[in-house]
């Protein structure tokens, strides 16, 4: 990596006639650089990071390259680099980085994190006061419309073995909120989910896949505006914690994306240009904490 063709010389090495004499550097700025590698000195790539200056405010960001690289043009100055990944203890260094220098911070070896304990087998349920099932649909082809169902309920078995367990989860279709009732209506009448006919969208999944550290795939059948498809929703795993009255919950964070012609939600509009009033992806987003079922 860099910090090894230039003798991993810190704040000292002269940008110009070296391995980067090639990048573009203006005279007032300088390159960090480091190389994000795990406890048997293999490559991070997709570690996230970010370099702050002194008053705490964000200069750059982004993800390692497929050789765990982080390079970085900044002005002269001093700064915080915060590298994070998933399954790994997050690293904090500082830099200082002087015009037309090169500081490079070496090997940065990050230390494989111990996963958050899981729920304890059993049975336990959604507490819907404090969990959250929204969605973020495209509008007029560049605008964002965000919106949630405000009830519904579900249970979740926890097995001896988490891979083996199961959820099933019932929304309730009216429940729909984007935070203008004129829309509302629309989203809850026969152009879309038709409430009248079609009262609940249901969830119900036997398919729990680990994907290392704290991801899973939660895979399993939606039922949505009477037509059944097979979701996976990417979810992280938050771990166990403690309410105010010392109850035990369990949180965890999903997302996945629909395709409203898959269920049948066909309505559009098209506007003069030629652009759709309403995209065909739908973001879901949720936030959801369980507790055992009383």
């Amino acid at each position: 990596m860099f910090g090894r063709w230039l003798g991993n010389k810190a704040a000292t090495g002269a940008v110009r006639g070296n391995a980067l004499a090639g990048l573009d550097v203006p005279h007032s700025a300088g390159v960090l650089s480091c190389r994000v590698i795990d406890p048997v000195d293999e490559a991070v790539q997709q570690a996230d990071f970010v370099i702050t200056d002194r008053a705490g405010r964000k200069v750059i960001g982004g993800e390692t390259d497929p050789y765990g690289s982080v390079l970085a043009t900044v002005p002269a100055g001093e700064y915080r680099l915060a590298v994070t990944a998933e399954g790994f203890t997050p690293f904090h260094g500082w830099a200082t980085v002087a015009e037309g220098g090169h500081a490079g911070l070496g090997d940065v070896t990050l230390q494989v994190s111990a996963p958050p304990q899981l729920p304890d087998p059993g049975e336990w349920e959604i507490e819907p006061m404090h969990s959250q099932i929204g969605f973020t649909a495209r509008h007029i082809g560049m605008a964002r419309i965000h919106g949630r169902f405000n009830t519904f309920a579900g249970a979740v078995r926890i097995a001896d073995r988490m891979e083996d367990s199961a959820m099933h989860v019932i929304i309730d279709a009216a429940s729909i909120d984007t935070n203008v009732q004129m829309r509302d209506d629309h989203l809850r009448s026969g152009d879309f989910l038709d409430v009248g006919r079609f009262p609940t969208l249901e969830f119900y999944s036997e398919r729990f896949v680990h994907r290392g550290g704290t991801r899973w795939g939660v895979s399993g059948a939606l039922t949505l505006h009477g037509v059944s498809r097979t979701v996976t929703l990417d979810t992280q795993y938050l771990g166990l914690g403690n309410g105010l009255e010392g109850e035990t919950r369990a949180a965890c964070r999903a997302t996945t994306e629909l395709h409203r012609e898959d269920f049948t939600l066909t309505w559009q509009t098209m506007l003069a240009r030629g652009i759709a009033a309403v995209g065909s992806s739908i973001s879901i987003d949720m936030d959801i904490q369980i507790v055992p079922k009383s």
